[in-house]
């Protein structure tokens, strides 16, 4: 499936190589299950840990951004959001979402062919918990996601 921009695609690359822990979420997880909207930008959920951190920095650099200066103590608060690039192709990296863990949503997570990588997007289920936490911005029916995926129930 090639839905994301060639920018999306290369930062995920980038995180790839340096084994970055991250899941897919927002409006481009809403479209891996199924239900396409508009939306300004990509939601990378990042892992809080140290060696992940480190490895967010160094694919930072490899994407062209070391410039910025982030460490990795920036991506050990769990309220951050580094937003990289404007609207319709900025890519928002985030420490946490609400209502989730991100261990389970991992133990969880679909993965989704995008070119030649298997890439993590946050579960259907995970997704609507995530939705409702945060007020059920952004998604126009999560029951219908839920039904949709859930064949035997």
């Amino acid at each position: 499936m090639r839905f994301l921009t060639d920018d999306f695609v290369e930062f995920i690359e980038c995180c790839a190589a340096r084994d970055v822990r991250f899941l897919i979420v927002g409006g481009y997880a809403l479209a891996a299950h199924g239900y396409p909207r508009a939306t300004k930008d990509l939601d990378v959920w990042l892992m809080i840990d140290p060696e992940n951190a480190e490895r967010v920095v160094r694919a930072l650099d490899d994407f062209g951004m070391g410039s910025l200066g982030l460490t990795a103590e920036d991506f050990l608060d769990p309220d951050i959001v580094v937003q990289l690039g404007y609207p319709p192709t900025r890519i928002d990296l985030l420490t946490s979402i609400s209502g989730v863990r991100f261990d389970e949503c991992w133990s969880n997570r679909v993965l989704v062919d995008v070119g030649e990588m298997s890439v993590g997007f946050i579960s259907a289920e995970d997704l609507i918990s995530n939705k409702r936490a945060a007020g059920g911005r952004g998604t126009p029916s999560s029951t219908r996601v839920r039904s949709a995926k859930r064949p035997d129930g």
